[in-house]
């Protein structure tokens, strides 16, 4: 059983976490650039959250079921419907043989995420499913593509979605040329709003603002380095760029900071034009955060419901506006 893909956006490939130790070969984790979306999608269906989803960068497609599957669709909001029918996001859903399954540009966010059944069964390469185009490993998905399901999942439930999808705060660290910034331009740093800018992809995103730009002492005579998905840096113009899955190996801009790995899905999910500040935390500290996300992925299926709740089961029936509009039975 598999998706019959009929069409679909120019920037969407099949992602999964991604693949560990190949660093010093010159090549990057790659994988969901919103992690989260991915322990979300593993939460609905029942996966495994290593499996591999599809990444859709801004709009999806359409696709038609050749047999009866299961999915999930998660991350930025996309409007999505099944035969025409509306259905809701953050949650899972059966297409029957032959149903069509279409989703639209995001109403929030940048990259949504569109989950089967048992995963997505594509090639393996150095152990990891993710494409990886700036290393040409796989290939962005393309109309006439099949992507097959090696499995059945749980339907009919819904995740209340981790507001992510409008920018805000990301806490960093310090980083290798932190010490090369000044006091006075690392609290310019901490105390300026950016924008994001229409540079971004799966390497990086600029991020803009008012006033000058950044810069350390001696950056001209920085030696290049091994960089991180998270790390901050700055071009020539004192621009930041926000490393992301698939950056560069070594670079030698300098790097005011690196982005906790638990806020890079914010990061990430920031659409253009969306607000960023920044605020440092010390190691430990960081920590503390990242354990603390760590735990809440794992208890992520625990907070799945029903899509349609039985009144019985709900012990604030009350509370709820069940008939709009309605204030008095005899008016």
């Amino acid at each position: 059983m598999s998706l019959i893909v009929h069409r679909i956006g120019p920037a969407c490939t099949v992602q999964d976490q991604g693949r560990t130790g190949y660093l010093d070969q010159g090549l990057s984790r790659s994988g969901a650039a919103d992690l989260l979306a991915l322990y979300e999608g593993a939460a609905l269906l029942g996966n495994n959250p290593a499996l591999a989803a599809l990444e859709m960068a801004g709009m999806g497609g359409e696709f038609e079921a050749t047999a009866t599957l299961t999915i999930a669709l998660t991350g930025a909001p996309m409007q999505a419907s099944i035969d025409g029918s509306p259905i809701m996001w953050n949650a899972s859903h059966q297409l029957g043989a032959g149903q069509r399954l279409v989703i639209g540009s995001v109403v929030q966010g940048s990259y949504g995420y569109l989950h089967l059944g048992g995963g997505i069964e594509t090639e393996v390469t150095l152990g990891s499913c993710s494409s990886h185009l700036t290393a040409r490993i796989g290939r962005a998905v393309q109309a006439g593509d099949q992507l097959p399901a090696t499995g059945t999942g749980k339907t009919g439930l819904k995740l209340r979605a981790d507001d992510r999808f409008s920018g805000g705060l990301l806490r960093v660290v310090a980083s290798f040329q932190t010490a090369l910034f000044d006091d006075e331009t690392l609290t310019r740093f901490t105390q300026t709003t950016f924008h994001r800018g229409a540079r971004a992809n799966r390497m990086g995103m600029q991020l803009e603002s008012d006033g000058d730009g950044f810069a350390a002492r001696g950056q001209l005579n920085i030696l290049s380095e091994v960089i991180t998905p998270g790390d901050i840096q700055m071009t020539g113009t004192g621009a930041p760029f926000i490393l992301l899955p698939e950056c560069q190996t070594t670079g030698g801009y300098p790097r005011i900071a690196t982005v906790l790995p638990c806020d890079l899905p914010r990061a990430a999910q920031t659409q253009a034009g969306g607000e960023v500040r920044f605020e440092f935390v010390s190691l430990e500290q960081a920590i503390s955060l990242q354990a603390a996300f760590e735990a809440d992925l794992i208890r992520l299926p625990a907070r799945v419901e029903p899509l349609v709740r039985d009144p019985h089961d709900i012990p604030d029936l009350l509370s709820y506006q069940l008939i709009s509009g309605m204030i008095s039975a005899t008016e």
